[in-house]
């Protein structure tokens, strides 16, 4: 029998090792393809929209991003201010906007390459500003004065240049198998209706992180600009990209009082009210803070009620914790796989916070030796619950849930996130899981054709 990217649930096929299952699949039959394109538009990606039951962005209306652009509002940028030109500061016309090659955030109006050095304010260094604040100088209090305003003016101008703002009714896709998006945060701000497609997003890096002698044991460096962030938006679809530190990783960064000089804050971070988001094939590689839903426990007045994401089909690899954390949504998490090989650092996978309702259901795990099942959740805020089903763990079917509160008997998780998701195309068995996200997840890959996925 030959495994194929349509299994749903596969029996007999020796490299899945169905024989292994201890617990039910809960597959759902096949259904339409997660993409189909607007009606008169054919099989062009660019006008595809996000099918119906395929997560909480296709709920109450659906997602449609730019698929109803004219042809004058469609455009094809091979560089920052071609890019910045066709956003034309966040207005709300449907418009298409296709990426070609990479685009380089650190970049002058007529493309030539900035350094930090182009960004420094009122006198400011790194140097110095080690110097002022080593606590054995400054002690533990916070850094203020005149050499912390100029590190906060220079994070300022920098910000000035890499944060762009996505509007409402925008299709962004990438041309090819190598679009590529350097050094930018796309700020997906108070939007209704986007879709961001096929693009890989590298490097979104901080010339001026902040010291904080109070933040953890020993004080840690904090940094802004997430490659994406969706704040206050609504019906968000973010499919077949890739997020990624690449060349710039934090493992190669020095340490500054002790601490990483972490120069990247999150890959994507959903947050302030956003709400009705799918999140689907795309890789999370090599990063430390993934994956923020909700970004105050203080927050329960944007938050309450919203921040309903799916996240399906993504392959998550190499990273250190928020695979997601979550924070009062709604938040389902099913057919992911999640991959961790040694020598990296590794916290936890799902983070369980305030008023959280995680429902964690048929992913896959690639675990190295050393990475136990315990690991996997972590429980931010007592007396919290998720719903945890049919989770893998290296071709084994493992209770995660119990797992967690085995090793944790002073912080026990329920059992019931209080709500069971609708919005599912299809489900996957787990076993099929790694082959399927690991061939298509990811921008550039073979999933993505005229408008429909291969998954």
């Amino acid at each position: 029998m030959k495994c194929h990217a349509r299994v749903v649930l596969v029996a007999g096929c020796a490299s899945l090792a169905l024989t292994a299952l201890t617990a039910p699949a809960q597959a759902a039959p096949a259904q339409a393809a997660p993409a189909q394109a607007a009606p008169g538009h054919g099989g062009d990606p660019a006008r595809a929209v996000l099918s119906e039951s395929d997560g909480w962005a296709s709920a109450e209306g659906g997602t449609t991003g730019g698929a109803a652009a004219d042809t004058g509002r469609v455009f094809t940028v091979t560089d920052r201010a071609g890019l910045t030109a066709a956003l034309n500061g966040g207005d709300d016309t449907p418009k298409i906007i296709r990426i070609k090659g990479t685009i380089h955030g650190n970049a002058g109006d007529r493309g030539d390459p900035l350094g930090c050095e182009d960004y420094r304010r009122d006198g400011y260094t790194l140097e110095k500003y080690l110097r002022a604040y080593d606590p054995a100088v400054w002690g533990d209090a916070e850094p203020s004065g005149p050499l912390e305003d100029a590190r906060a003016a220079s994070a300022a101008e920098q910000g000035k240049r890499v944060k762009l703002t996505v509007g409402s009714n925008t299709t962004l896709i990438g041309v090819g198998e190598d679009a590529t998006v350097l050094g930018l945060s796309l700020q997906i701000r108070g939007a209704e209706n986007v879709i961001v497609r096929n693009i890989t997003f590298e490097d979104t890096y901080d010339c001026f992180p902040r010291w904080d002698p109070a933040d953890g044991d020993g004080g840690a460096w904090n940094s802004e600009y997430d490659n994406v962030v969706v704040h206050g938006s609504r019906h968000v679809w973010l499919d077949h990209n890739t997020f990624t530190d690449g060349r710039r990783p934090d493992s190669a960064q020095p340490r500054y009082f002790g601490q990483l000089f972490q120069q990247h804050d999150g890959l994507l971070d959903i947050v302030r009210g956003a709400d009705l988001v799918t999140v689907s094939w795309n890789v999370f590689a090599d990063h430390d803070k993934t994956i923020l839903l909700g970004n105050s426990d203080g927050a329960a007045a944007d938050d309450r009620g919203r921040l309903r994401t799916t996240f399906h089909h993504n392959l998550f690899e190499d990273v250190n914790e928020r695979a997601p954390r979550v924070r009062f949504g709604k938040v389902d998490v099913y057919n992911n796989h999640f991959r961790q090989n040694e020598d990296t650092r590794y916290g936890y996978t799902w983070g369980i916070g305030k008023e959280a309702a995680l429902v964690a259901e048929h992913n896959a795990f690639t675990l190295h030796e050393d990475l136990t099942p315990a690991r996997i959740i972590h429980q931010w805020t007592p007396g919290t619950s998720m719903t945890e089903r049919n989770n893998w763990v290296n071709g084994r079917y493992v209770d995660l849930l119990a797992a967690h509160n085995a090793a944790n008997p002073d912080r026990l998780l329920g059992d019931d996130a209080g709500w069971t998701p609708g919005l599912r195309i299809r489900v996957h068995h787990p076993l099929a899981v790694p082959h399927l996200v690991d061939r298509y997840a990811g921008a550039g890959k073979p999933g993505l054709r005229n408008g429909k996925d291969r998954g």
